[in-house]
């Protein structure tokens, strides 16, 4: 006994029309904010290896100038005055001898990298535990902490004081990525450019609002400390590493 099949035709309405025209629209719309978001990841990390690049280059700058860098006496660094020994030199060494808080003038060496960029560095931050090796930035800027590690505010490497150090985290092993794992004990390197590397040990740490600066404050009571800041994974908060110079 022969079958006969028979296919009913749907009747697509203009409605049912209007709404799959619709849903291709939105479709193809996604898809092409897919392709932008990608296209942007892969640019940014083409820009973040490009500068951390740059990082690397000055460093081996700095590793390789290691045996012949003199001291600021000997006039062979580039030495950048503070706003306060401008006004008057004499009266700033006083103030200083009386006020470690007050910052000294602080030696600088320079390094012109192949994307044609001059950059001013102070020293090296090495930290063995979390493998952060990288050179020091004069001063702090969006731009500078797309390259390396920046001087944020404080004394100078290896001197009375507070010498705070800020890094971004880019919740990979990059710059400051892995400094909120650190904990007390643990020890952080500082080389200066006269080559001298002392270590400070983590005693502290917490987090803080972006608008709290206490942590920045150059009262230490003759000793010299380092304090690391960074972003939490989030970026509400500020991580702060508190180091002092290991007896």
């Amino acid at each position: 006994m022969n079958q006969i099949l028979v296919t009913e035709k749907i009747y697509v309405t203009p409605e049912l029309k209007r709404k799959k025209k619709i849903y291709k629209f939105l479709f193809i719309i996604s898809v092409f904010c897919m392709i932008i978001l990608f296209s942007t990841y892969i640019y940014a990390e083409y820009d973040r290896n490009k500068d951390s690049g740059i990082s690397n280059e000055i460093l081996s700058s700095l590793l390789e100038n290691d045996d012949t860098i003199v001291s600021v006496e000997e006039n062979a660094l580039i030495v950048k005055i503070t706003q306060e020994v401008a006004d008057n030199i004499e009266e700033y060494q006083t103030q200083t001898e009386e006020n470690p808080s007050i910052q000294t003038a602080q030696a600088t060496a320079s390094y012109t990298a192949s994307d044609g960029k001059t950059y001013d560095y102070i020293g090296r931050v090495v930290i063995p535990k979390i493998g952060v090796d990288y050179p020091i930035l004069a001063d702090t800027s969006v731009e500078l902490l797309k390259v390396s590690i920046c001087k944020f505010h404080g004394a100078n490497p290896n001197e009375v004081g507070n010498l705070c150090l800020a890094g971004h985290n880019y919740r990979n092993s990059r710059f400051f990525s892995k400094v909120p794992t650190l904990a007390v004990g643990d020890i952080v390197q500082i080389t200066d450019l006269s080559g001298r590397t002392i270590d400070y040990e983590v005693y502290d740490v917490h987090t803080v609002l972006p608008s709290n600066r206490d942590d920045t404050t150059q009262l230490t009571n003759g000793k010299k400390e380092v304090t690391l800041i960074t972003c939490t994974n989030d970026n509400k908060q500020r991580v702060i590493v508190k180091c002092r110079e290991k007896a």
